[in-house]
């Protein structure tokens, strides 16, 4: 079982400015004392073709971890605008909250996030080349999606993640026609079915994460 559970992420300064801060309020309960830190990164899908254009935004880490409740506000710039692909800059993308125990990654909550132009006339004729100060971001924070991953908590894999039960869920409809292994499981974010461990975990790289939120 693991020994944080996260209770609850609220989005803060929402929707805003393309170029503002991302920030996060996270609460998350620990079962008993943690000897080491958490490492908490939040991390801006630039493409879902490709990770090459997956920026992480900040890392943090948080510790040592005495057993309760705790709360922190995580906060990162914007992404790089310089290294998004034009044809990706508008639309809907990813960003993604992840926390690792010993360098073993052991959550992911993920977010659709929106960007678009402000002004009607901009959305109805974008310029060609993005203007990102005009464009406003609206993390989608009432559809949050979770995966899980089984880890050695007690440091007796020499730091290995375990290997996760591989799971393949039909997704409820498609953007694309194509056909994606969904992680599982994508659960609602909720203060209440969070405190309760999953029963599946699963493995993903971040493409197919995205590829599996889009369907």
């Amino acid at each position: 079982m693991a020994k944080v559970q996260i209770e609850n992420v609220e989005v803060l300064d929402n929707p805003t400015s393309y170029l503002n801060p991302f920030q996060f309020e996270i609460t998350f309960q620990c079962t008993e004392d943690l000897s080491e830190d958490l490492e908490w990164k939040i991390i801006y899908v630039g493409s879902a073709e490709s990770e090459e254009h997956d920026q992480t935004l900040d890392s943090v880490l948080v510790g040592p971890v005495p057993a309760g409740h705790h709360r922190f506000v995580f906060q990162a710039n914007c992404p790089d605008t310089t290294l998004i692909p034009e044809s990706d800059a508008l639309g809907v993308t990813v960003v993604l909250i992840t926390c690792s125990f010993r360098n073993q990654e052991f959550v992911r909550v993920g977010y659709y996030v929106n960007n678009e132009y402000s002004d009607p006339e901009m959305r109805e004729n974008p310029p060609s080349k993005p203007q990102f100060d005009k464009v406003v971001r609206n993390i989608l924070h009432t559809d949050p999606r979770i995966t899980r991953f089984k880890i050695d908590w007690e440091d007796t894999m020499n730091n290995e993640n375990i290997p996760p039960q591989q799971n393949i869920m039909s997704p409820p409809s498609s953007t694309n026609g194509m056909p994606c292994p969904c992680p599982c499981p994508l659960d609602k974010l909720t203060s209440n079915d969070l405190a309760t461990p999953l029963n599946t975990d699963s493995n993903s790289s971040l493409p197919e994460y995205v590829s599996a939120m889009e369907h």
